[in-house]
């Protein structure tokens, strides 16, 4: 690595740290109902969203209405993107004259955006007009994303709140998220990279002629907005089918650095905001720690191995899928970042990663994205492994398990299991499943370990709801469709429902008065026993997957053997 390249990864981590706090008070109090800068600004349309809806912002709801209420929005996002896709050719701004989406490609992609996975079988400048691009894809990456925070918000008054038998509304939840999180930072966002020079338009398809008297044909379109919320809101997937390696979409160093750090912002700052809102900074802070100490470690790891020489490549690093104008320690930073964040956007082929660098990718999507992960997802995903963690001290103790003072119980260890498993049985079942059947091996690209990491990393990052893909599968036929579409609800609404049950349960519970007994969970201690539950419960579940793909090709490629 370079000296810049160095500098450049300090000062990526510093921005972080450093605005984690300034974005997380300000949501805290957006969240809590305070005054805050943007009320003045956008308050009036806040009222007016609730009028047309018909909505009463200070009726509260108990967890089953809210989680109603959750599952029939998301729904409906469902069938209008569906929809859309199947009548495009009659849609208006369509200057391509792109065709209708095949049924099963727009169910997948339905579902993939509803579900803030944006998982993409499909190329994004020959499949998608701008106008499903827009109205379809683009909406469904700010209401996705205020889904997750919803939920955290609701889980956060479950673990706050005293013997309360109302967690919040979910539509004043979901308004104010996007009307003064999303839309906001979306706005100003879009503007500096249109200012980098990412497109933004509704122009016909440009014509160019080669130096070779060949035409080529020149995507154009509405980029720059849908790209602002999709790093923004963990959402990911690309505007163009080179997604964020496309210079339309990436064009300079600057815009690159800004992308990443996107990626990052929101999940970090909701750590602050979580420990504001419960009563504890201290919380956040040991929180968002054992995220960065996860990232870090992975990073390293992730480094080393792409720099590193071997008998394949000699003494070269390898930059095969990588962009020349970001070099490794960009296309690393970035791969990392990507999929520890739930986000699923890409500057560098995951295909051509590493096998190690591909591992610790893969790794970061099936400890449940956790790793910051999705905006909102992420925490309340680690919050199940806080819960997890303080069972297991409790029982090593011998005291009755508690967290802020609410005692954890049978019923929410149970309902945190489910949650940890639904996303893994459709990662072990479904690589299984497409690993022994002829619909499932003849999409491959790569024959032995690599080709079965490709369908191992497919199915983690519908379950996760990533979105990133290694590459070199063809999942845009009818099994992967379908099959990534039903592992994307189960890895979505199966860890939603879980945990809107966890905040219910616990909000009608007493909160008992911290005593010298009591087990800390905002120190070292507890962020060391956090870490070690997070890696033992991943490495126990889908160790034996790792040896059968990244590892053994690792092990192989050592001695000049690749696939």
């Amino acid at each position: 690595m370079e000296n810049l390249e160095v500098l450049q990864v300090i000062l990526f981590f510093a921005f972080l740290i450093g605005l984690t706090p300034l974005l997380g008070n300000y949501m805290s109090k957006v969240f809590s109902g305070e005054k805050h800068l943007l009320l003045p600004v956008f308050g009036w349309s806040e009222k007016l969203i609730y009028k047309v809806a018909s909505v009463n912002p200070d009726e509260e709801t108990n967890w089953k209405t809210y989680t109603f209420s959750l599952l029939i929005f998301n729904a409906l996002g469902l069938v209008m993107v569906f929809s859309l896709q199947l009548i495009q050719s009659v849609l208006p701004l369509n200057p391509a004259q792109l065709s209708n989406v095949s049924w099963h490609s727009a169910l997948n992609t339905a579902i993939s955006f509803m579900t803030n996975t944006n998982w993409q079988g499909y190329s994004g400048e020959t499949t998608l007009s701008y106008f499903v691009q827009m109205i379809g894809l683009t909406v469904q990456n700010f209401v996705s994303a205020a889904t997750g925070i919803a939920v955290l918000l609701v889980l956060i008054k479950g673990i706050s709140r005293r013997s309360s038998a109302t967690l919040g509304n979910f539509w004043v939840d979901l308004t104010r998220s996007t009307l003064y999180v999303l839309l906001p930072l979306s706005i100003v966002f879009s503007i500096v990279l249109v200012g980098q020079g990412v497109v933004q338009n509704l122009n016909i398809y440009e014509t160019a002629q080669t130096l070779q008297g060949a035409e080529q044909v020149i995507p154009m379109g509405p980029a720059a907005s849908q790209i602002a919320i999709k790093q923004l809101g963990t959402n990911g997937g690309g505007f163009f089918n080179a997604n964020s390696a496309h210079p339309f979409e990436n064009p300079t160093p600057f815009s690159n650095f800004l992308e990443m750090l996107a990626i990052l912002l929101v999940p970090a700052a909701l750590t602050y905001t979580y420990g504001k809102m419960v009563g504890s900074v201290r919380q956040g802070w040991t929180i968002f720690s054992v995220m960065l100490i996860l990232l870090l470690v992975g990073l390293g790891i992730s480094l080393y191995a792409e720099y590193a020489t071997n008998p394949v490549f000699g003494q070269l690093s390898s930059m095969e899928g990588k962009e020349t104008r970001f070099g490794i320690t960009n296309s690393v930073l970035w791969s990392t970042s990507t999929t520890a964040a739930s986000n699923g956007s890409v500057n560098a082929m995951h295909d051509s990663l590493s096998p190690l660098s591909g591992m610790v990718a893969m790794i970061n999507i099936v400890l449940g994205e956790v790793i910051f992960g999705g905006v909102g997802a992420g925490l309340y995903g680690m919050i199940i492994f806080v819960i997890l963690t303080v069972f297991i001290a409790g029982l090593m103790v011998g005291r009755s398990p508690e967290y802020l003072g609410k005692r954890v119980e049978a019923f929410e260890v149970q309902m945190a299991i489910l949650a940890v498993l639904a996303p893994s049985m459709v990662i072990l079942l479904f690589t299984a499943l497409a690993s022994v059947t002829n619909a499932g091996v003849s999409s491959l690209n790569n024959a032995g370990p690599h080709g079965f990491s490709e369908i191992f990393y497919a199915y983690s990052s519908a379950a996760g709801n990533n979105g990133s893909a290694f590459a070199g599968l063809n999942a845009n036929t009818t099994f992967y469709n379908l099959t990534l579409g039903l592992g994307m609800l189960i890895g979505r609404f199966g860890v939603i429902i879980p945990v809107l049950a966890i905040a219910g349960n616990m909000a009608g519970k007493k909160i008992t008065p911290a005593s010298a007994g009591t087990f800390h969970t905002d120190n070292w201690l507890f962020a060391g026993l956090l870490i070690a539950t997070i890696l033992i419960v991943g490495g126990l579940t889908f160790f034996p997957a790792l040896s059968f793909g990244p590892i053994i090709e690792h092990l192989l490629m050592n001695k000049g053997i690749t696939f």
